[in-house]
C-alpha cells in the first residue's frame, strides 16, 4: 500500500464498502505488524490518539462484527500508511485527513467500541482507565 489509489481504496473500504475475507486479513496482518511502530513515531503528534488505539483494540477483538472490523482495519491502514494525501509530517495538518477518516469510522462504528476496548488502550498508553457507564 504505496500509492494514491491505494489511500482512495482504502478511505471507500473505511466507509463501508464490501471487501474478501482474504482482504481482511491482509489488512489485520498490515495492521498489527506496523501500527505501534507507527503509533511510537507520531504519538506526540496524533491528537486522537486514544480512540486510535481503542478502534485498533475494536478490529482486533472477534467479537466485533466482520463488516465493522473491516472498516477499522482499512482506516487504521490508512493511519499507517507510508504515503497518503497530506504528508504524515506536515506539522499541523499531517495528520488531518487521517484524523478525519477516522472520526467518521469510529462516529459511524461507535457502538462497536465497547468499554473493554476503552480500557485495552488506556492500558496501552499508561493512563487512567475510562470510567464504565
Amino acid at each position: 500500500m504505496t500509492t494514491f489509489e491505494d489511500a482512495a481504496g482504502l478511505r471507500e473500504a473505511a466507509m463501508g464498502q464490501e471487501i474478501s475475507v482474504d482482504t481482511l486479513s491482509e489488512r489485520e496482518e498490515t495492521v498489527r505488524r506496523d501500527f505501534w511502530a507507527k503509533l511510537k513515531r507520531v504519538a506526540g503528534h496524533v491528537p486522537f490518539v486514544e480512540d486510535l488505539v481503542a478502534a485498533y483494540y475494536c478490529a482486533m477483538d472477534p467479537a466485533t462484527p466482520i463488516r465493522v472490523r473491516g472498516m477499522l482495519l482499512a482506516a487504521l491502514a490508512y493511519f499507517i500508511m507510508p504515503l497518503d494525501i497530506i504528508p504524515d509530517i506536515v506539522l499541523g495538518l499531517g495528520f488531518a485527513d487521517d484524523m478525519a477518516l477516522l472520526t467518521a469510522v469510529i462516529g459511524l462504528v461507535s457502538a462497536s467500541i465497547k468499554p473493554v476496548h476503552r480500557a485495552a488502550a488506556a492500558r496501552a498508553l499508561d493512563k487512567a482507565l475510562p470510567e464504565q457507564d
